[in-house]
């Protein structure tokens, strides 16, 4: 479960999608991910059953991801890692900082 979703991205764009449907663009827009990158994580997390592509027939067509059942039910699990972080995790344990200022000294 963590090498899946503490691949880059896929966290996020759970957690992005809990606030409903979204498209490529709008995707791409919030969270300034690459066109590639974006693709790729969606289709991973297409394949794993999480979110959901649909595509609207047009004209102009139109493409929206959303949540499945699955992928919502990760996000409580999510949200509790996201509070353990806040409450538990300082930028500087996550950069390693400390660690250099206490070698240097």
């Amino acid at each position: 479960a963590f090498e899946f979703l503490g691949k880059r991205w896929n966290g996020v764009l759970l957690g992005t999608l809990i606030q409903g449907p979204a498209g490529f663009a709008e995707l791409k827009r919030g969270l300034g991910i690459g066109d590639s990158m974006l693709s790729d994580r969606l289709l991973e997390l297409t394949r794993a059953g999480l979110v959901e592509r649909t595509v609207e027939t047009g004209p102009p067509v139109a493409v929206s991801y959303a949540l499945t059942d699955s992928g919502q039910a990760v996000l409580p699990a999510l949200q509790a890692l996201t509070t353990w972080a806040k409450e538990n995790l300082t930028a500087e344990r996550c950069t390693g900082a400390g660690d250099r200022q206490v070698r240097a000294s």
